[in-house]
């Protein structure tokens, strides 16, 4: 494993890895899909809801009912579930996921990176990250987002060396800090980012258990 880490390539994006990279980005959000429905059927509301809608089914009308009721309440809430990223990534790819040069490289403060890893014969992207800048007042930081890996090339410490990249190119560029958004059910991604000394936030956005991390690179 050692061996293989070693010759994966971190580098900025080019044309030719749109295909790769378009595909990298719809299969590693469709991923949380499921830890969102299993935190929405697991979550106290709908602990109580899921059972309740049994005893009215069957109330209602027979056995049937009471296994039909629930079955059709939780079907709707992983057809939400899957709605909510399926239409994300319908977005993204018709925004800035279109033209990767034009919303991540045109600009001095912005970048984009793959990494690719030798796979057989051929060079092949595993893995992505963006770093896009912002300004707040007189401040400067950097958003960093579309972090994503090929499932095969997790826990290498590959996500530790895109982060590394991502920051290292905001302290380049003298932002104050970075900042990221991630959802409560990517516990891996928290787990990475608490690693790298990012500070978790609670956001005001409650309904969508979103946290935020922050990092400080530079005393301003």
């Amino acid at each position: 494993s050692f061996t293989f880490i070693m010759q994966l390539v971190i580098r900025r994006y080019r044309p030719a890895d749109k295909d790769t990279v378009l595909t990298l980005f719809s299969t590693g959000t469709l991923e949380h899909i499921r830890p969102c429905f299993y935190n929405a059927m697991t979550s106290p509301l709908y602990l109580t809801i899921t059972p309740t809608l049994c005893v009215v089914g069957y109330l209602l009308g027979s056995v049937f009912g009471a296994v039909l009721f629930p079955a059709a309440w939780v079907g709707l809430i992983y057809y939400c579930c899957h709605e909510v990223y399926a239409s994300y990534i319908r977005l993204r790819l018709r925004t800035d996921m279109q033209d990767i040069p034009g919303n991540f490289l045109s600009r001095p403060d912005d970048c984009f990176w793959v990494a690719e890893a030798e796979v057989g014969a051929r060079a092949q992207v595993v893995g992505m990250v963006a770093v896009v800048a912002k300004h707040s007042g007189t401040e400067k930081y950097g958003e960093m987002f579309r972090m994503i890996i090929s499932p095969q090339y997790r826990w290498m410490g590959l996500g530790f060396r895109l982060t590394q990249t991502a920051v290292g190119f905001c302290k380049e560029r003298g932002f104050s800090k970075v900042v990221l958004e991630i959802s409560s059910t990517q516990l891996a991604a928290v787990a990475l980012y608490s690693k790298v000394e990012f500070n978790r936030v609670q956001s005001n956005v409650k309904s969508q258990a979103v946290f935020l991390g922050l990092f400080t690179i530079l005393d301003v």
